[in-house]
């Protein structure tokens, strides 16, 4: 078990930006972007949230989940300094599939917490519901058909002598609620009960968030098909199981987008006044499993947890918003009781409940999460630490928690390899 050295200082997030996650070329304020413009947009506002200017920045890192499919591109960032006004500082590019965000916020406060940089900038933009036209400026793009999405998936394993059999939808997808299914003497219904529930609220929290993919909810969807209420829509055949449990709306919503953050030194934020509350990071778990490991997203989030715990000294019951990377929506449900946040067999029956929305006891990305704010592959980690930022400092609009949340994790999950678990609070 990997024990974490303290860092040399506390590290803030004092500013943070973020794009609609949409599919750009359908959405009006954001028709046109290239991936640079989607990232340059994310940080010039995360700068101005931060109350600095461009000049301001001395290091800056860039992700993104796959560059050279998505982007057309290899050393991004060097690409896109230019876009906020950074030209000549250092940078760094990184990629780690769908964890690239959580490692973004990561490697940041690493850069600050060792005392080489005091403002450092990181942020990840993936355009993942088109692909570039090779050899054409950025701006344009063209359809990301699902044949073509799907030989991509292999290459998060290692191939070196066997198969990556577990890559099959179907397979892996299934394996952490089959495991708790069958641990809690669960019927299929139930778990199909509990999938849709959770679907319910967090379709709700998306289409109440203007940022978000969806603007109608799953009431809108059952009376357009002749039905009486969500209930029915999410049961029927116009929501077929495309797994032993996931149903078509438990499965991500591919989308463009892009998201940046601002860290400096607590003592330096506070001594800025700033006229929103600094939120302090108080530790990363880390833990990663190659793809075909068996159990490896219950197995990295069990190691991250503990990590992250014991550096922090926070207690679960301390927990008052949870994130989970759920680009297949049963890691909602098992991710939450297994770092604590709702209790051991109960948390199938929290979603059934309705208990995980922003307006209840127990809420869980209060955004949508990937199956209804929408997936941005990279960049959504970043979207999760956008919106515990805005839910933290009251300024969350429509969806905002009844109770302002102090202590917030957040569980990244990418490319069947890496897991990161962390804890930010409000400083006070």
């Amino acid at each position: 078990m990997v024990k974490l050295g303290k860092q040399a200082r506390s590290v803030s997030i004092v500013g943070v930006g973020c794009t609609p996650f949409k599919n750009f070329e359908d959405h009006p304020e954001t028709k046109g972007m290239s991936e640079g413009d989607a990232f340059g947009y994310a940080a010039l506002e995360a700068i101005k949230d931060a109350g600095l200017q461009p000049r301001d920045i001395q290091y800056f890192y860039h992700g993104a989940a796959n560059p050279f499919m998505i982007g057309d591109s290899l050393t991004p960032n060097m690409q896109v300094a230019d876009w906020f006004g950074v030209r000549g500082i250092g940078s760094v590019h990184h990629s780690e599939a769908c964890c690239t965000g959580y490692v973004a916020l990561q490697e940041a406060v690493q850069a600050v917490a060792c005392g080489t940089y005091d403002i450092v900038l990181s942020g990840a933009v993936d355009l993942a519901a088109s692909l570039p036209v090779v050899g054409a400026p950025g701006c344009y793009r063209r359809d990301f058909p699902l044949e073509e999405m799907l030989p991509s998936i292999p290459m998060v394993y290692d191939r070196a002598y066997g198969r990556p059999l577990d890559s099959a939808f179907g397979i892996s997808f299934d394996n952490w609620i089959n495991k708790y299914r069958w641990e809690y003497d669960l019927t299929a219904e139930q778990i199909d009960a509990a999938l849709n529930g959770m679907s319910k609220s967090l379709r709700r929290n998306a289409v109440l968030n203007p940022l978000a993919f969806y603007e109608s909810d799953f009431d809108d969807a059952a009376k357009a098909n002749g039905m009486e209420n969500a209930d029915q829509f999410l049961s029927s055949m116009f929501n077929p199981k495309v797994t032993q449990y996931l149903r078509v709306t438990g499965f991500e919503t591919k989308c463009d987008g892009a998201a940046a953050l601002v860290v400096m030194p607590t003592d330096m934020a506070v001594a800025r006044g700033l006229d929103h509350k600094i939120i302090d990071v108080l530790g990363t778990g880390a833990a990663a499993y190659e793809g075909a490991t068996p159990d490896n997203e219950y197995n990295g989030t069990k190691d991250g947890a503990k990590q992250v715990y014991e550096y922090t000294g926070v207690k679960p019951d301390e927990l008052d918003l949870l994130f989970v990377n759920d680009f297949f929506l049963a890691g909602d449900i098992v991710s939450a009781e297994e770092v604590g946040y709702i209790p051991r067999g109960e948390a199938w029956q929290y979603a059934i409940d309705g208990r995980c929305g922003f307006d209840g006891d127990k809420p869980i990305n209060t955004h949508g999460g990937r199956c209804n704010f929408g997936h941005a592959h990279g960049a959504s980690g970043v979207a999760d630490i956008y919106e515990a930022v805005k839910q933290m400092r009251g300024e969350a609009g429509a969806t905002q928690m009844p109770k302002l949340p102090r202590t917030t994790f957040l569980r990244g999950f990418g490319g069947g390899q890496n897991i990161r678990c962390q804890i930010l609070r409000t400083h006070e």
